[in-house]
């Protein structure tokens, strides 16, 4: 089964996550920010990957270390979870709508992490949350997972709807990538032999 539980404790946060990859997309998200667990809760159910994520950060200051932070442990955790990546598809793409929003994720399971973020979030907040801090999270998950991640904003004026739309294409890109080739299922997708 590919699954991995990272614990990172820093002066700043404290945030243990558990992933299983092979799931179904259950989840119990709690980092004591609202709208972030809402989004983390849509990139399980959309990823179709089991995730438990506590996180307890210095919120007093603001959401920044908390949300940073925790897209690092989960990096580390999609990257531990999938070993040598024997036997997956390793790209996935997602073109997807949300009202108003439409978001397109491409990525490469690569182990050479790099962000391409072509979204403008209309609004400064979120409800109390900084919208500022989607981009972090994905720049976080992108450089500890090692991902390519291109995310790229079509349409969209709402803010929550376009935050929205970025995590579950993501999710969906993931999902494909994590997936078992059934043409392939013993080899590592690369002409190096690694990634």
């Amino acid at each position: 089964m590919r699954s991995a539980t990272i614990t990172r404790t820093t002066a700043e946060t404290d945030i243990t996550v558990e992933i299983n990859l092979d799931g179904t997309g259950i989840y119990d998200n709690q980092t004591g920010v609202g709208f972030f667990d809402h989004m983390l809760d849509q990139l399980s159910r959309h990823a179709l990957i089991d995730m438990k994520i506590r996180a307890k950060g210095d919120l007093h200051i603001d959401d920044h270390h908390t949300v940073e932070d925790v897209g690092i442990a989960l990096g580390q955790a999609l990257s531990k979870a999938m070993g040598d990546k024997r036997g997956i598809v390793r790209y996935g793409a997602c073109l997807l709508p949300m009202d108003d929003a439409l978001v397109r994720a491409a990525l490469d399971l690569s182990a050479r992490p790099f962000l391409i973020w072509n979204v403008t979030l209309p609004t400064p907040k979120i409800g109390t949350f900084d919208t500022e801090l989607v981009r972090e999270f994905f720049q976080a998950l992108s450089t500890h997972g090692g991902i390519t991640l291109h995310v790229d904003q079509l349409h969209g004026f709402n803010s929550h709807h376009i935050a929205e739309a970025a995590f579950k294409a993501v999710a969906r890109a993931l999902r494909d990538a994590l997936e078992t080739d059934p043409r392939k299922a013993d080899a590592v997708p690369s002409t190096k032999g690694a990634l």
